[in-house]
């Protein structure tokens, strides 16, 4: 068990955290030439109790073993050969993507990608433990995920991410004073839940302004009831809200040292006409917000944009361009 393999963690239950590993034990069988079988997803608090990690709970604890035992290296394997440049049911000859900066992995975990959860590789980032995702049917490499310096002289997109679990909400006319985007945030985070893009568009007269921001859709129907109350209390117009949207990013740190890459993807996706909503970019990443009835359309167009495909055949670009149109009327 988590226990006997000297896992301690906090008291946070269904969310513990790993605070210290005691590893006398598996040191032990392992110069006996045991192979210690170690339960994932579960600890021990201080006061005895058992505890839980959390969703993904196994990876982190083979990440946190391996960086307690010092090890090479931690593999884990799962049903998928590794991490590809985007979902393989969206786009079948996805490519397989051999190595990985660590920046990369969270970058693309945080947005949707479920290969590996994000606590598991921020672990490894951490201590600079090396991550490679294998599948546990075929025999091969998979993806080395690392810190890899070499990966900044590589392409410009590493991968196109996306999640479906996002909603945006929107406070037309909100009064452009000091302070009113902590007013507006506050009662949200005050309820716990997390915002992700936010845009504020100043109005040219009038005093005024529009504030939207993302949710996740599971956040939806509580975050518009306390922007009800929260538009009322400050004065605003409106309140809108949309759970039919969904987030696609372009991930890579090649973006560093390219120029353009953005407008490229902006490119991709009106010759495919399909709208933005919103938009938001750091160093590796740039993301957008778009209608949900796009996004095999906006996935596919932005794979073949920055040539991420092993081979995109003609027959792909003719069911692209029929599929833009039957989803834009």
């Amino acid at each position: 068990t988590g226990a006997q393999a000297g896992v301690s963690t906090d008291a946070v239950h269904n969310k513990a955290r790993i605070t210290s590993i005691a590893t006398d034990t598996l040191e032990r069988h392992l110069d006996d030439g045991r192979v210690p079988v170690v339960a994932g997803f579960q600890g021990v608090s201080d006061d005895g109790d058992i505890t839980t990690l959390g969703r993904g709970g196994s990876d982190t604890s083979a990440v946190a073993v391996a960086v307690a035992l010092k090890a090479d290296e931690c593999r884990i394997y799962t049903d998928v050969r590794g991490v590809h440049t985007t979902d393989p049911r969206i786009v079948p000859d996805a490519r397989l993507i051999r190595s990985l900066s660590v920046e990369e992995m969270l970058e693309m975990a945080g947005i949707g990608a479920k290969v590996l959860q994000i606590r598991a590789v921020q672990f490894a980032g951490k201590y600079n433990m090396p991550l490679r995702v294998l599948s546990a049917f075929e025999d091969d490499e998979g993806t080395l995920i690392g810190n890899d310096e070499n990966n900044m002289e590589q392409a410009q997109v590493t991968g196109i991410a996306f999640s479906r679990d996002e909603a945006q909400l929107t406070l037309t006319g909100v009064p452009d004073t000091p302070g009113i985007a902590a007013r507006i945030l506050g009662g949200i985070a005050a309820a716990n839940i997390e915002v992700d893009m936010i845009v504020q568009n100043v109005g040219v007269s009038e005093g005024l302004a529009d504030f939207t921001f993302t949710v996740h859709r599971s956040d939806y129907t509580r975050a518009m009831d306390i922007l009800r109350k929260t538009a009322d209390e400050c004065g605003a117009n409106e309140v809108l809200g949309d759970d039919t949207v969904v987030k696609v990013a372009i991930v890579g740190l090649g973006m560093r040292s390219h120029a353009g890459v953005a407008a490229k993807m902006f490119k991709a996706l009106a010759d495919a006409k399909i709208n933005i909503r919103m938009i938001s970019t750091s160093e590796i990443k740039v993301s957008v917000v778009i209608d949900e009835r796009h996004v095999k359309t906006a996935v596919q167009v932005l794979h073949r944009a920055f040539d991420l495909s092993d081979d995109l055949s003609d027959d792909l670009s003719d069911d692209l361009s029929g599929e833009a149109d039957a989803q834009n009327g």
